[in-house]
């Protein structure tokens, strides 16, 4: 019986992330080739998008199984696993919390991930409320295990992280949690491309009390 519902929850996680990675690419957040989705299953199981599959049409038939130590677990085997899955694999390994996880390659957000400029978490209270610290992960070459270390570092500190001159990253305990991160990101970073070019000098942010404020009421310190 236990088998039988591990296989259910399996199916359905598979479906639900198929849907969100589709949503990811209607929502102009990531390209056809770009971007990969996981999710930790109770039995630890890794369930994660495909490479080389249509982010457009992807559907619970591209999404492939892994164990934590990364072995193939099931899914299409002419399909290959993401570059992605050892970042993916050791954020799970340094965050116990952590259940999902979206990377993306939104336009704002990738902008500015090759930018000194910080994407502000100051301007509006939803982008303090939902995001919370944004961090900043150094570069490093796509699907490396030198860029899998580096972001499983910087996810010490931060669900929200931009990856230098790559994208970004959010993580949460469900695909919609880390999903609504990746929105709420993108939405900062086109904010702070506001108020660094065309209302630069008559910005207005949140005071450090406020912020403080806003962090007790999400349960941060």
């Amino acid at each position: 019986m236990k088998r039988a519902r591990n296989s259910e929850d399996i199916t359905a996680t598979k479906r639900e992330i198929a849907y969100f990675m589709r949503r990811l690419y209607r929502q102009g957040l990531t390209t056809t080739s770009g971007g990969n989705i996981s999710a930790l299953c109770a039995d630890n199981t890794v369930l994660l998008t495909a490479s080389a599959t249509d982010k457009a049409r992807i559907s619970s038939s591209e999404i492939i199984a892994i164990s934590k130590d990364g072995a193939l677990l099931g899914g299409n085997p002419d399909l290959p696993v993401t570059i992605e899955s050892r970042m993916h694999l050791a954020v799970y390994e340094a965050r116990g919390d952590v259940r999902a996880i979206v990377h993306a390659h939104p336009i704002s957000g990738s902008a500015l991930s090759a930018s000194s400029a910080p994407i502000r978490d100051d301007l509006i209270a939803e982008s303090r409320a939902v995001l919370g610290k944004i961090v900043y992960a150094g570069y490093g070459l796509m699907g490396s295990e030198d860029l899998a270390g580096i972001v499983a570092r910087a996810a010490l500190d931060s669900d929200c992280i931009v990856m230098r001159n790559h994208g970004v990253i959010a993580l949460g305990k469900s695909l919609l949690q880390a999903f609504d991160r990746i929105e709420v990101l993108e939405a900062a970073a086109k904010m702070t491309i506001l108020h660094e070019g065309a209302l630069k000098g008559t910005t207005v942010p949140l005071s450090e009390k406020r912020l403080r404020e806003l962090d007790r009421m999400m349960g941060r310190k």
